[in-house]
């Protein structure tokens, strides 16, 4: 094709001219939000959160970086060895992973504790990518061609969900979903999807944990129990509501710096940063992360 430059024959130069800096910058920007939320909920304290998140993101954008810069062509290649060893990785969870919090979830290497589960969120879209474009876009509108991806998005779903891990394994299968959307899948067949696992509700709920069914019953109506499980979703609406339309002002948040708001360095941040920059800095948030939907889409 004339015009058409092979990427191995790009310069570096040429090739970090092609990277999307406008959605990196984006990135950046909510990065910083969630930095700023680490200081305040440290009470005005670099220490001990957001040091590490500065660390972390700065480690992430050199990973994202130079993924960037390797021709998809080799993510191509490689998608279903990565599946397949990431598959392989959260079996040997169940042999020989470390127990944490009720869970096994990680591979202890020495150096570092790998969790599997989440590597697996990039090997099955890079799978299902892979398989998708290899089907033509009538047969992705043929149920016999659907049946490959719902298996690769079961297996790896159902070993994490066993670990336990409810939260990970339904974010899989929302990230299959998504790949079904993209690649043209009919809609009438999501709602097929829907209705079979609205059938098959009773039997999940039999198979979950205690904990997980309390967690579902109390995200439902946390008012049945105030002070007990229900306790961290009525602060954190109270929290919420509190901030208003501008919020009390960074490091003024009452529910969260006077210990009412649990967790507020991780579960709770967005509500400790509604309760301080008010609706307006939750929408402004809220704005960044559809921007970055948007690029995704572009």
């Amino acid at each position: 094709m004339r015009g058409f430059v092979s990427p191995q024959r790009l310069s570096l130069g040429h090739k970090m001219l092609q990277i999307n800096w406008g959605l990196i910058l984006i990135v950046t920007a909510t990065a910083a939000i969630g930095v700023a939320m680490l200081y305040s909920a440290a009470n005005g304290s670099w220490n001990p959160w957001a040091t590490r998140q500065i660390a972390r993101y700065a480690v992430g954008l050199v990973i994202l970086i130079t993924v960037a810069l390797v021709d998809i062509r080799l993510w191509w290649r490689y998608s279903y060895l990565l599946y397949a060893a990431l598959l392989a990785l959260l079996a040997a969870v169940e042999v020989v992973g470390s127990i944490g919090m009720g869970a096994q979830r990680w591979i202890n290497l020495g150096v570092i504790t790998l969790q599997p589960s989440e590597l697996m969120k990039v090997g099955l879209t890079l799978a299902l990518a892979r398989y998708f474009h290899g089907v033509s876009s009538e047969d992705v509108r043929r149920i016999p061609y659907l049946f490959v991806p719902l298996v690769l998005i079961a297996l790896p779903s159902a070993l994490v969900l066993k670990q336990p891990d409810l939260g990970t394994a339904l974010f899989l299968i929302m990230i299959g979903g998504a790949v079904f959307f993209v690649a043209g899948v009919r809609l009438w067949k999501f709602g097929l999807v829907l209705a079979a696992a609205g059938a098959a509700v009773p039997i999940v709920w039999s198979t979950l944990r205690t904990y997980q069914q309390r967690r579902i019953l109390t995200f439902l109506d946390p008012e049945s129990d105030p002070l007990g499980a229900g306790y961290h979703i009525l602060q954190s609406k109270i929290a919420l509501g509190s901030g208003g339309l501008f919020g009390k002002g960074f490091m003024q948040g009452s529910q969260s710096h006077l210990n009412f708001l649990p967790e507020k360095q991780t579960d709770f941040i967005f509500t400790m940063m509604a309760e301080e920059f008010g609706m307006a800095g939750g929408l402004l948030l809220l704005g960044l992360f559809i921007l970055i939907m948007i690029y995704g889409f572009a």
